[in-house]
């Protein structure tokens, strides 16, 4: 394993651990990390603010892949911005409400926008869209760019939500179920895999010199992309069976241990 220029990592699940916290021992292995040139790249199907929040001011040192790969910045320069025709987002948000338990969440660059009054569910979702906003009617025209339909689902989203919203692939949309809760709606070829490509030729950097780790369906293209692509412990199968590798749980901070390995450093 010579000559890793680039590691990419999901969020929930992977990177972080199930209370949605940082290792204490990142940032000297961040600073490891900065002394070989490696860029560390967070990927998460979150919006911008809510991934960027976690790494101060090293912030503009890193690139970071929010949106599921519908936006893409690196040293606070936006290298791709996506957007869903709004015309979609209206028949989207219909099916949506014929789905009992269902909540949708439209993703956009300034905000995420919900309809519901459920106060528990704000405070949730608030963890991963820090910025949002409660609109009476997300059917409505909303002066954003919108990345995405986010959909949660307490019983499970690839159960009770996929089967009902699968047939917008049609549109040539990705229908993405992305964790345990949760399932995303975003223009076709939008996922973390071809977000990490459009990273990797800005900054002449080879799949071959790339490692990445994810826990979920949303994360199998990104670590296509990756020579070393790990799955976490605690991932869904099809993602083990997509990765070369796998790393501990999450809740053991599995991702720096790898990164620690590869850096031998204690």
């Amino acid at each position: 394993m010579k000559d890793i220029k680039m590691i990419v990592t999901d969020m929930d699940g992977t990177f972080l651990n199930s209370s949605h916290e940082v290792s204490p021992e990142f940032p000297k292995i961040y600073e490891e990390l900065k002394k070989r040139n490696i860029l560390f790249v967070p990927a998460s199907g979150r919006q911008m603010f809510g991934i960027t929040k976690y790494f101060g001011e090293i912030e503009s040192e890193m690139a970071f892949i929010a949106e599921n790969g519908g936006y893409v910045i690196y040293k606070n320069e936006e290298l791709f911005a996506d957007q869903l025709d709004p015309k979609y987002i209206t028949e989207i948000i219909a099916a949506i409400r014929t789905i009992p338990g269902a909540i949708a969440v439209l993703s956009g660059k300034k905000k995420a926008y919900f309809e519901t009054e459920n106060q528990d569910f704000i405070d949730y979702v608030s963890q991963f869209y820090t910025d949002n906003e409660r609109k009476e009617d997300l059917t409505q025209e909303i002066d954003d760019s919108i990345f995405k339909v986010a959909v949660y689902h307490s019983g499970g989203s690839e159960l009770n939500v996929y089967p009902v919203l699968k047939d917008f692939e049609k549109y040539d949309l990705e229908v993405v179920v992305s964790g345990q809760y949760w399932l995303d709606i975003m223009n076709k070829n939008i996922n973390k895999g071809m977000a990490l490509e459009k990273l990797q030729k800005a900054l002449d950097i080879t799949p071959q010199q790339t490692m990445a780790f994810g826990d979920y369906m949303n994360d199998i293209q990104m670590l296509e992309n990756s020579k070393y692509s790990y799955a976490m412990q605690n991932a869904h199968p099809l993602v083990k069976k997509a990765a070369s590798f796998e790393a501990g749980s999450n809740d053991h901070f599995g991702v720096l241990k790898v990164i620690k390995d590869y850096l031998n450093i204690n």
